[in-house]
């Protein structure tokens, strides 16, 4: 009885084209790994760029512990310090800044503060109570619509200099809490409570006060 045989052995031609098929297998690996990398890279950038944007607690109140940073010009973001307030003015806007995380709290307007530094005998006794050598921090919002206070001037119904917001012309004494002088704003204020440590001001508690205005801006 004839045994049937298997020949194993390939043919020259199809040995040749096995290293063709496996070298065509390894080029469509590292395609698909380098395709794969390049994605998750740019996966880690877009979540990079969006942490940075939206960095967790920039739209939280001022905590207690916060350190102060310029919100504004040359200085923008450096820590304010004692040198950088005069007294008798002018003012500086801050931001409050996370000591522990680094995180400014920028992330809403709200959370602008302006500075001042007066004389404390100039201070009703409430308002001495928050402040550091006389310097004393409140809300940069106006309780009116919302505006930014920007301006040190004058009164228009006294000989000192107070905060103005230049949208409805609301003037602010911070020499007794920041209450309303002038103008149409329905309430001071909102106060910030002041510390200093090595040096370096920085925020003693929340607001006192709301915060914001009482009508759309």
């Amino acid at each position: 009885m004839a045994r049937t045989s298997f020949n194993t052995t390939s043919s020259p031609s199809e040995s040749a084209a096995e290293p063709e098929v496996d070298a065509g297998m390894e080029q469509t690996r590292r395609t698909l790994l380098l395709g794969a990398l390049a994605t998750t890279a740019c996966l880690g950038c877009s979540t990079e760029a969006r942490a940075g944007e939206d960095a967790p607690g920039s739209d939280e109140r001022p905590q207690k512990g916060d350190a102060l940073v310029f919100s504004e010009g040359d200085q923008e973001g450096k820590p304010v310090t004692l040198a950088d307030l005069p007294a008798g003015g002018p003012p500086v806007h801050a931001w409050p800044k996370d000591p522990k995380t680094s995180v400014v709290r920028s992330g809403s307007r709200l959370n602008e503060i302006v500075l001042i530094r007066l004389d404390p005998a100039e201070l009703d006794d409430k308002t001495r109570e928050r402040a550091v050598d006389g310097i004393l921090a409140y809300s940069a919002i106006c309780s009116h619509a919302g505006c930014p206070v920007t301006a040190w001037v004058k009164s228009d119904v006294g000989d000192k200099e107070v905060f103005k917001c230049m949208c409805h012309n609301s003037e602010y004494d911070p020499r007794a809490g920041a209450q309303v002088v002038f103008g149409p704003a329905p309430r001071r204020l909102a106060a910030l409570p002041l510390a200093l440590a090595d040096g370096s001001l920085s925020v003693a508690g929340n607001f006192i006060g709301k915060v914001g205005g009482a009508q759309p801006g």
